[in-house]
């Protein structure tokens, strides 16, 4: 059996379950079920609280140095992945949908590739000049069958 744990939990076992039972990610609840069991004294080595939660010891010791840092709020913030960068920057975008807008527009998706080259200084794929005009601005080209304007 390993040693007990030592962590200076400032919420009371109480508040903590109110907090747990209205806690709707499985992010959250594990993290506040692991601070209650320690708190009420259910668990009280990270051995035990590591089966319980069938979670490595390591990743549950992380989320107390989190706590002791960070509080509550800092173990219940959830990280989110900013994403891959769009090839096509949001500003150029709008410059697209512009000329898509004038009467002269592009006659092909090769042409407004070297249009992006050309202006805006960026070289990107034929199939992302596509899925930019025909699904993000939803228009078409002018010699394409029914063609339209971008839709607003």
């Amino acid at each position: 059996m390993g040693r007990n744990l030592k962590l200076e939990i400032t919420e009371s076992a109480e508040e903590l379950k109110i907090l747990l039972e209205k806690q709707t990610s499985v992010y959250s609840k594990e993290r506040l079920q692991a601070l209650y069991l320690l708190k009420s004294g259910t668990i009280t080595t990270l051995q035990e609280l590591s089966a319980v939660l069938v979670r490595d010891t390591s990743t549950i010791y992380r989320w107390f140095q989190k706590y002791k840092k960070d509080g509550l709020s800092g173990l219940l913030k959830q990280y989110k992945n900013p994403g891959k960068k769009p090839a096509i920057p949001p500003e150029v975008m709008k410059q697209l949908a512009r000329q898509l807008q004038e009467c002269d527009g592009f006659n092909s998706y090769g042409e407004i590739q070297m249009w992006l080259k050309e202006e805006c200084g960026i070289e990107v794929g034929y199939h992302v000049v596509y899925r930019a005009v025909h699904n993000k601005l939803q228009a078409t080209l002018k010699g394409e069958k029914g063609h339209k304007k971008i839709k607003k």
